[in-house]
């Protein structure tokens, strides 16, 4: 094959591989919603709720076994942020599945009966589980 071929062989090959790689390391879009009763609270990209677990602390999740099969982890390399979100109040944590998202250090997770986006069956749950209020988070003690 000539030169010029292989060369534009090299280009495709390249952007297919940056597409891919950009794919695999996507971040997770994190917005706020309102809600009558709920008042301001987070969901993902696709408007479902995100959770907060009080016997967290910030870098700490203590949801295991059976606890995650009702409250799922948010998973995710990393987050993109709505309006009236900064970027630097979300990190993750190491977990043996993947990355958790943090908000403001504490451990962020979906509801299993939470089938809609704008559901917040969760909130309230055993006096433990609250959707985030990021402008009143985290709550005083």
């Amino acid at each position: 094959m000539s030169r010029n071929i292989w060369l534009r062989l090299l280009l495709v090959l390249g952007l297919l591989v940056a597409s891919a790689a950009s794919a695999w390391a996507e971040d997770v879009a994190v917005k706020v919603r309102q809600k009558e009763g709920v008042g301001s609270y987070l969901v993902d990209g696709k408007g479902l709720t995100l959770y907060y677990f009080t016997k967290d602390s910030p870098g700490k999740s203590v949801c295991t076994g059976e606890c995650l099969g009702k409250w799922p982890p948010l998973l995710s390399e990393g987050v993109t942020v709505g309006e009236g979100l900064e970027a630097k109040d979300f990190g993750t944590l190491a977990k043996d599945d993947g990355k958790q998202v943090t908000y403001r250090g504490y451990p962020l997770y979906y509801f299993f009966k939470d089938a809609n986006a704008g559901d917040t069956n969760g909130q309230g749950v055993a006096g433990v589980w609250f959707v985030i209020d990021p402008a009143n988070f985290p709550p005083k003690k």
